[in-house]
């Protein structure tokens, strides 16, 4: 049938007008005597960042490092990121500079980890657990311990999933469990009340095991470890651990117990992975050579825990960045296999109490109370004693924080040492729990110890005893 031009037009007009009045916000198309609709008119704006970045108040590591670069008082004294102050021992840099010269070590490793770290890792370990680890089930290699905590919170946490942490945190399990769609639900460990007057162990910081019972639900997956803890310097004591290890066994928990500091412990250390065959089933345990070797930079990160576990964080790794820098995974296992014969592990920890103490002797001077470290190499001052000028020009975006950044702002502008405010590793809620205190690391070389002391005190005439 042919169509005459007029039968045409008309049913063309009657087509147009039906899809507009069916459809008023479809684009009309070019060509068609319409004029087209604007691409950024019919989608949201692309630039517009995601929730879990978007909302994010200036971080506290780039307030202390501009405050830092601008203080009067220059050079500054870095007592706050944790990062050493020293080079690794000669018998690790000179692996990873011979890996540098070996083809095969400057390639992609294996996703799980080169075999020669996670067969070091395992021989390491294996003492400590009371059996045979394998390394081809039971250790990934990870981008740093930041990454493999990543890496199990996206193999295990789905939407809706909660997991447990303890107050104060490492900052980054907080995006880590949000990304994957987890909610996080907040036990503060309790500081010794009379910490403003006394100095006192570490141990002092406790656990409201009531408190903790009523934050497990139907919803509860997982709980988060840290010992020797980050910043507290806690480390749990096995009784802690096994009242810990019951509610998980008895709640069916999955446990992450971030051991990243587990070479450096100034008393009785215990694994809650080791306790019992039923905690080493739900326990993926986190270390770090870089922490370990005084090499925060070299990023190797490595888990430890049962294949059922294991596999799957594994398979989130991969997703994520594949696999992990080679030359310094092969540096890493030398390292680990030299470390005992080099008498390291004990000297590491000597010489970091070392450390702890020759720092801790200003704050014993100036009668400034701290919380005194079972293990790692943070040190928390009680700061209450500090009395702040009342007048003192904070800037706004310090002015709004709790006082601990005050305190934070202040050392760096007027002595000249700079600290990290705790009360970033809490929630709102609770940071009023620590802020008149601050972070100090101390693995430093000692002239920058000494240097920081002398500058230390100069707060002489501000404390009100």
């Amino acid at each position: 049938m042919i169509l005459s031009r007029s039968t045409l037009l008309s049913t063309f007009a009657h087509f147009k007008n039906l899809t507009v009045s069916l459809s008023p916000t479809l684009p009309r198309l070019s060509g068609f005597g319409a004029r087209p609709m604007s691409a950024t008119a019919a989608r949201p704006d692309p630039f517009r960042p995601a929730a879990r970045v978007a909302g994010q108040r200036q971080d506290v590591w780039s307030i202390v490092n501009e405050a830092a670069a601008a203080s009067p008082v220059q050079p500054i004294v870095n007592m706050g990121q944790g990062f050493f102050g020293y080079n690794p021992p000669k018998f690790a840099l000179d692996a990873a500079k011979d890996a540098l010269d070996r083809v095969e070590c400057n390639q992609y490793s294996p996703t799980k980890g080169r075999p020669r770290l996670k067969q070091a890792i395992a021989d390491a370990y294996s003492p400590f657990f009371g059996k045979t680890i394998n390394p081809d089930t039971e250790v990934t290699i990870t981008t740093g311990a930041n990454e493999g905590m990543l890496s199990a919170f996206m193999g295990f946490i789905e939407p809706g999933d909660e997991v447990i942490i303890f107050e104060p945190f490492f900052d980054q399990y907080i995006s880590n469990i949000e990304m994957p769609g987890g909610t996080i639900r907040y036990v503060p460990l309790q500081p010794p009340k009379d910490g403003a007057t006394r100095t006192s162990p570490a141990s002092e910081w406790t656990i409201n095991f009531e408190e903790l019972e009523k934050a497990i639900n139907p919803k509860t997956k997982m709980i988060v470890l840290n010992s020797p803890h980050n910043p507290v310097g806690k480390v749990f004591s096995r009784e802690e651990l096994e009242r810990i290890g019951d509610l998980c066994v008895k709640h069916n928990l999955i446990i992450l117990s971030d051991e990243v500091y587990d070479r450096l412990f100034y008393v009785p250390f215990t694994r809650i992975a080791t306790l019992s065959p039923q905690l080493y089933e739900r326990t993926l345990t986190v270390g770090s050579a870089g922490k370990a070797f005084y090499a925060t930079g070299w990023r190797v990160g490595y888990l430890i825990g049962p294949e059922h576990l294991i596999k799957y964080v594994a398979g989130a790794h991969t997703r994520i960045c594949y696999s992990s820098v080679s030359p310094l995974q092969e540096a890493a296992a030398v390292a680990f296999e030299q470390a005992e014969k080099e008498g390291f592990w004990d000297e590491s920890r000597t010489d970091m109490k070392n450390k702890i103490s020759r720092f801790c002797e200003v704050f014993d001077e100036l009668g400034i109370p701290y919380s005194d470290p079972e293990g790692g190499y943070f040190v928390l001052a009680n700061m209450a004693s500090v009395k702040l000028p009342a007048d003192y020009p904070f800037p706004a975006h310090v002015a709004n924080r709790p006082r601990d950044f005050k305190l934070c702002w202040f050392l760096i502008q007027e002595v000249g040492v700079a600290a990290i405010p705790p009360t970033e590793f809490y929630t709102d809620a609770n940071s009023h729990i620590a802020e008149d205190y601050l972070r100090f690391a101390v693995c430093k070389n000692d002239d920058v110890l000494e240097t920081a002391k002398e500058r230390l005190r100069g707060l002489k005439k501000y404390i009100t005893l």
